[in-house]
């Protein structure tokens, strides 16, 4: 039985009459007031009686618009408004009354994506983490670094995104919405044509009481509206229409599809053009002054001028100096001042804290030197003003090319929504099936069950089924498969899939946010969003990295001035033109600013958004940095079997008569007898008794004259074909209908039930007159990649629910030595369980429903692409193309990732163990090498790029399989 949606699934086969059940939109606005629907059971109604006092008491309470109660299935169905009432008050009401309430939703989660700006480390994104779950009414938070994103989990009964976004920029932190949770099947669009505010609301009751709209929302400054709808009843389109319908006299209104600017896109480039800006503007004055205080002093006839003295000791290279740094302090530097005042403000420091302190002992200390100068007439002393420029400039020099480098840790999840044209062939269809026209519009505006024309060299718009044409589309850029995949009338296509050379029309299945290009783009970003265990390193050391530095360039600076004062080293140890002070402060300045915190925190979610953008353009889709970690501890991988390391789709391999009866007769008693059943093995003796008549030719018409069909469930039928009294099935059936089975037909069966084979016999008058040998045939590439596992030291294990013959069978082929048969879904569940009790990291990778509570039991489950919707959601890994080469590339990419944070760390360490040292001069005693305080910087700058860079190598990897093989 062919089931024609997901939706038919959920429909009871027999509906109670007057069951008093009704179907509700979760959200509907009425006169402007917000109402919620809540369904929940009531266990306990036994009658008419029971509903009506529930109903009663509910009625009552304020803020209750509605109830329904079901007395039949004890369902209440309650709409109410959340502003006058809790959902909560709701249920305490019934028990109240004495009833037990079930299933009972205790509040509405609601999810918010945020880009938030500002955040320079870990010790920014956990400050905007802790400013989040401060706020009344967020139950969870999420920020990624790396990805600038946080997702948030709120109760929207308690709180809204504009009080979310509120807290955030109270913490220090710009803010800006995404999009929230039900931004699915929402569409926004422009209004023109109107004149007033009543248009607008006349625009808003008609599309309210259009079919398949649930909210409407409409923004009268920008004459924009907001809808929320139903795609089973309408769509983008239907919609404009109805706006269109809805002018009267002279107003014609229109609508246009609003397409908001790809904020991703748009923001980095902003912050890119920001940063490019400030390093010039910093360039302008820093240069001059890195000249006048290095280069021109060394040039003795160049730059005596700056030695003239203005007034006092104060001389023309100090006031130069002076002037050409205080706007890259201030001005070019300010973000460094915005930033450590909200990190004080939080109570925490970051890496604007280093520095401020940095660049503001030398800028202020070398305004001593010149307010000095200026009133004495022998003081001499020497100033940093190129320090504290050079310093700035360096800095924002490495966080430009940081933010280019991170701005390509998102180029696969880039590329993969660049997938989709922008617009595609709509065909208008006549009541006989011909085209009426044909019209080019948006792919936004397309909506369930219409018909595209994808012509050869197009991309498919949307997910949907092949209606009519037969062509090749190349599937490389979702699947990572690289052969064009035959396409002929009842297969699916994917959107942003490529016709390669045939034309096709394809009837739209899944739009917008449903199609399997736009669930993987989500899936995806929710994957680089999510933290890495790993990630826990740097979020404990960056608590206490910035004290720890500030701690230690204090006392660097005290370890080098007190000596210096008591002469415990020697004199010459001193550069010309300095004092012990100022070499002490230079040495203390050095230490703050080399330490970088922010290449710590770059370290994991670097590495993880682009292991998962490469995962995904390779066919695996890796659901978060959790499971991307876990994999490459696997030891052991428990495969199903059926429809994992089989196809699941039985076919016969052979067939053969066992009497002088033409082989077309044969086929055409076969075809008869199995048409009528929907059985997998039924369907496939029918395909191939047919495709065997056709090779041999046969011009007569096959018989289709049958009765007394009739089912002997686990054994096969009996009918009469004609005159022919048969029986097809196995051999129970036959020994039950007194079939005689030959010493020819007994070898038969014992050779291919060795194999793994179901022989299908048929029976015509009594005797067996031929079989076939069907099987669920072992995909091509299980032995290759059980062989690849074991040299991986990873152990194979098969698990199913069939017999242990043809388990044992299936297992011998590809080369896996545990089998654990005839088990139960829960069954496989427990024995993941037993297996992880002896210590093992379980993967799972199965394919069915029944798979769910062992994908769920295991470390890492991995759900086979083809599978069903509910295997997909619980596992942790998704292998979109249902190739078990990817098992391989799973564990493989974790284990290259973890390799990649694990160097990070080395890098970001590595910088930070040599550096201070360094900078704290402790090689200058030795060599006379000593960090000026501008070098130091530019080492911390390098220190984030080179972890970036190093993220970035992870974009060479390639399927360890695939490279065998090359």
């Amino acid at each position: 039985m062919e089931v024609k949606s997901n939706s038919d699934l959920k429909v009871p086969l027999l509906l109670p009459s007057n069951s008093g059940d009704v179907t509700v939109p979760q959200s509907v606005h009425d006169n402007d007031k917000k109402i919620r629907t809540i369904m929940f059971r009531i266990r306990g109604i036994e009658c008419a009686s029971c509903a009506s006092s529930v109903e009663t008491a509910l009625g009552k309470l304020t803020g209750v618009e509605s109830v329904m109660v079901s007395a039949l299935q004890g369902q209440a169905v309650v709409r109410y408004v959340p502003e006058l009432i809790a959902a909560r008050s709701v249920k305490d009401t019934v028990e109240a009354a004495g009833f037990e309430v079930d299933e009972f939703p205790d509040q509405e989660i609601a999810v918010c994506r945020l880009k938030i700006k500002g955040m320079a480390c870990t010790s920014c994104s956990e400050s905007a983490e802790r400013a989040l779950s401060l706020v009344n009414g967020v139950k969870k938070a999420v920020v990624g670094l790396a990805l600038e994103e946080a997702k948030v989990h709120y109760d929207p009964n308690l709180t809204n995104t504009g009080l979310i976004i509120e807290a955030i920029e109270a913490a220090g932190f710009g803010a800006n919405l995404i999009n929230t949770g039900n931004d699915i099947n929402r569409v926004k669009l422009k209004l023109e044509g109107i004149n007033s505010v009543g248009e607008l609301t006349f625009i808003k009751s008609s599309l309210d009481s259009t079919r398949g709209v649930n909210d409407v929302e409409i923004n009268s400054k920008e004459n924009m509206v907001t809808i929320s709808y139903d795609p089973d009843f309408t769509g983008p389109r239907s919609l404009i229409y109805c706006i269109q319908e809805a002018s009267h006299g002279p107003t014609l209104y229109t609508a246009t599809l609003y397409v908001p600017p790809r904020q991703r896109e748009t923001e980095q480039q902003i912050e890119n053009q920001m940063y490019r800006n400030q390093i010039l503007w910093s360039c302008l004055f820093s240069v001059p002054v890195f000249i006048l205080s290095m280069v021109l002093p060394i040039l003795p006839p160049y730059g005596k001028w700056l030695e003239n003295k203005l007034y006092n000791m104060l001389t023309v290279g100090m006031l130069l100096r002076w002037i050409l740094c205080t706007p890259v302090q201030f001005v070019v530097g300010r973000r460094f001042y915005v930033g450590a005042y909200h990190a004080l403000r939080r109570r925490s420091a970051n890496m604007d804290v280093l520095v401020a302190l940095g660049t503001n002992a030398a800028y202020f200390y070398s305004v001593y030197i010149v307010i000095k100068g200026l009133v004495s007439a022998s003081f001499e002393g020497e100033d940093f003003f190129e320090t504290s420029a050079m310093l700035i400039s360096f800095i924002l020099l490495g966080k430009y090319l940081e933010v280019v480098a991170k701005g390509k840790t998102s180029d696969a999840l880039a590329k993969l929504t660049d997938l989709a044209p922008d617009t595609a062939c709509l065909l208008t269809m006549g009541g006989d099936g011909n085209v009426i026209s044909e019209t080019e519009i948006s792919t936004q505006l397309i909506q369930r069950n219409d018909v595209i024309k994808v012509v050869p060299g197009a991309k498919v718009p949307v997910d949907g089924v092949v209606i009519n044409g037969q062509s090749h589309v190349n599937e490389s850029m979702i699947t990572g498969e690289a052969r064009p995949v035959a396409k002929r009338p009842g297969d699916k296509v994917i959107g942003g899939t490529m016709n390669e050379n045939g034309c096709l029309l394809v009837k739209g299945t899944h739009v917008g946010s449903e199609t399997a290009l736009s669930q993987i783009v989500q899936l995806v970003e929710a994957a680089q969003l999510a933290r890495a265990p790993v990630q826990k390193l740097a979020d404990q050391i960056s608590r206490f990295f910035v004290p720890m530095v500030v701690v230690a360039a204090f006392i660097t600076w005290l370890g080098w001035f007190i000596p210096g004062e008591a002469g415990v080293y020697p004199k010459r140890w001193i550069p010309n033109g300095m004092d012990a002070f100022e070499l002490a402060l230079q040495f203390g300045i050095s230490v703050l600013v080399v330490a970088c915190p922010c290449a710590l925190g770059l370290a994991t979610p670097t590495a993880v958004m682009v292991a998962t953008g490469k995962g995904a353009s390779q066919g695996v889709l890796i659901k978060g940095g959790n499971a991307l970690e876990t994999a490459h501890k696997i030891k052991t991988v428990v495969f199903d079997k059926t429809g994992t390391l089989t196809f699941g789709k039985p076919v016969v391999v052979s067939a053969v008569l066992f009497s002088s009866m033409p082989m077309e007769e044969f086929c055409d008693i076969a075809t008869a007898a199995e048409a009528n059943s929907e059985h997998p093995i039924a369907k496939s003796v029918v395909e191939h008794a047919k495709k065997l008549r056709h090779k041999y030719g046969s011009q007569t018409e096959p018989i289709t004259e049958t009765k007394d069909f009739q089912v002997h469930p686990g054994a096969g039928v009996s009918l009469q074909v004609g005159e022919k009294k048969v029986q097809v099935g196995n051999r129970r059936l036959m020994q039950s209908f007194g079939v005689p089975l030959g010493t020819a037909v007994e070898e038969y069966i014992a050779e291919h039930e060795e194999k793994a084979r179901t022989c299908v016999l048929v029976a015509i008058d009594g005797s067996v007159a031929g079989a076939f040998a069907v099987t669920d045939p072992v995909k091509p590439e299980a032995g290759r990649v059980v062989s690849f596992l074991h040299s991986m030291s990873i152990s194979t294990i098969m698990v199913t629910g069939d017999n242990w013959a043809t388990a044992t069978a299936i297992a011998k082929e590809v080369g896996i030595d545990n089998v654990y048969a005839e088990i139960d879904p829960l069954g496989k569940a427990d024995k993941i369980k037993d297996l992880q009790m002896k210590g093992m990291t379980v993967a799972m990778v199965g394919d069915g429903i029944n798979d769910s509570p062992a994908l769920v039991a295991a470390n890492v489950g991995m759900a086979i692409g083809a599978g069903t919707d509910v295997a997909i959601e619980a596992a942790d890994i998704v292998l979109i193309k249902s190739n078990l080469e990817d098992v391989i590339t799973a564990i493989d990419l974790s284990r290259k990732t973890i390799s990649r944070i694990r160097l990070n760390y080395v890098w970001a360490l590595g910088y930070n163990v040599l550096g201070m040292p360094i900078a704290a001069g402790i090689l200058f005693p030795f060599t006379g090498i000593r960090l000026p305080p501008w070098l130091a910087g530019a080492c911390m700058a390098a220190s984030s790029l080179s972890v970036v860079c190093s993220s970035l190598l992870l974009q060479l990897y390639r399927k360890p399989l695939h490279a065998q093989d090359a």
